[in-house]
Parts: C-alpha cells; sequence; structure tokens
C-alpha cells in the first residue's frame, strides 16, 4: 500500500438549496473547478478525485482536465460514495473534501494531512475559532469540544461548552467544527461499514458514528473559517469575492 495522499471530492446535483450546485459557473468556472484547484495547490496532496453519480459532473471535470470517477447513485452519504472509490485506490491517507468549499485555504490541508500522518490518528478534522456569537448560538454552525491531546469529545448543534447568557461571551473553548477530514484508509472503509448510532441520528453528524464506535478524531486548529455554499446567496456573494478579488490591484 502506497503511503500517499489522495483527496476525494464526493459531488452530486440533488441539492435542494441550490440545484445543480457543483455546476454553476458565473465566475467562469464551474464551483467544482474552483474547489478541485485549490486542493490541487496543497503540498501534501499526490492525488485528487471528484466522486460523483452525475455524467454532467464527470463531464464538466473531466472538460478541465482534471480526474473524475463514477460511483453509484445510492450511496446515503459522501462518506459512503468515497468509501467506493478508495477501494480501489492505493493510497494510505485519504481527505474528504466537501465539494462546495471553493475557498477552502490549501495550507489547512496541509495541516490536516501532516496531523494524520505525524500523530499515528485513525482520523483527524478541522476547527476553527468562533468570532461571532450569534453564529455560536445557530445550530447550523456544528460545535466541537476537544481532550488535552486534542482528540474531540463531542460534536454538536447545541452550545458546546455551556454559554453563559449572563455574560454573552463566546467560551474560551468553543471551536467551530469544518467539516473536512482526513482518514487513513483502513479506517474509512471500517468507518464506512459501521450502522448508524443513535447520537448521530439525533444530532444528525455523521462524526459521532466515528466517536460511538471509540474512533479517536484529532482536530486540528486553523485560524479562519472557509466558506461553504449552500444558498443562492452564499453562490452570489463568492461570485463578488471572486470578481472582486480578479479586479484588485
Amino acid at each position: 500500500m502506497s503511503g500517499a495522499v489522495a483527496a476525494v471530492i464526493p459531488a452530486r446535483l440533488g441539492s435542494t438549496r441550490l440545484p445543480k450546485k457543483p455546476l454553476l459557473r458565473e465566475t467562469g468556472k464551474f464551483l467544482i473547478q474552483h474547489v478541485v484547484e485549490r486542493v490541487q495547490r496543497a503540498r501534501t496532496i499526490d492525488r485528487v478525485i471528484v466522486a460523483t453519480d452525475a455524467p454532467e459532473i464527470h463531464d464538466a471535470v473531466t472538460s478541465f482536465g482534471a480526474e473524475a470517477w463514477m460511483t453509484s447513485k445510492d450511496h446515503p452519504t459522501g462518506t459512503d460514495r468515497i468509501a467506493e472509490v478508495v477501494r480501489s485506490l492505493d493510497a494510505e491517507y485519504i481527505l474528504n473534501v466537501q465539494g462546495d468549499e471553493p475557498e477552502i485555504d490549501p495550507n489547512d490541508l496541509d495541516s490536516l494531512a501532516s496531523a494524520l500522518i505525524e500523530s499515528g490518528a485513525e482520523m483527524a478534522t478541522l476547527a476553527a475559532p468562533f468570532d461571532d456569537l450569534e453564529r455560536f448560538r445557530d445550530r447550523n454552525a456544528v460545535k466541537v469540544v476537544v481532550d488535552r491531546e486534542g482528540n474531540a469529545l463531542y460534536f454538536s448543534r447545541s452550545q458546546i461548552p455551556w454559554c453563559d447568557p449572563t455574560t454573552n461571551e463566546i467560551p474560551s473553548a468553543a471551536r467551530k467544527h469544518v467539516g473536512v477530514y482526513g482518514f487513513r484508509r483502513a479506517t474509512l472503509l471500517r468507518f464506512a461499514s459501521l450502522p448508524p448510532c443513535e447520537i448521530e441520528q439525533s444530532e444528525r453528524l455523521e462524526q459521532l458514528r466515528a466517536l460511538h464506535h471509540r474512533i479517536a478524531i484529532r482536530v486540528v486548529d486553523i485560524t479562519r473559517e472557509p466558506i461553504g455554499i449552500d444558498t443562492p446567496d452564499d453562490y452570489r456573494r463568492f461570485v463578488e469575492r471572486h470578481g472582486a478579488m480578479r479586479t484588485a490591484p
């Protein structure tokens, strides 16, 4: 088995809030192309693959010279889609990068891969500080708390640690989970074979399945949460930022 690092990006057409999201191209590039190009800039990643069940996405990805694999339409999660690819892939370390993160920092991906390799962890993920109290209170912002070694204790949509409403201060231990994961190959395949657990279903957070089965998750701190694209407004603002960056002196 090669010690190489592969990044696999799951992509599908069926977004309810932003249909055909990967194929949006108001910037002149497909959204999925922005993601691929950011991931390709990471120094530690040897191979980047888009895993999709949609021929339109496959054709778009290959049109700009990147690698795409067709997968089954029956996968319930992106992790299951990635696992199908990994079973035929010669790489020891796998990064799961979401297909709607066109501004992911390649340096953060390098930090994630390095932590996975150097710590001997089975699984790793990213977390960023909260700088806004309303964001901390938002149930859509997933929180994570860690132990003294930097491993995840729990993930939740609730406010963890507890925030004293009389002070309105974000707890110093609060971290915003960033949904990018690193796995050892064997761990990813084991994880994908495990049934969902009760806390995972209650919180609607797949990573809790790993903690339930005592798979340690190393949490790597980064300085800034990347801005994902979930809604038409998110995409509009991304297009504006991209245009401003292109015209900046």
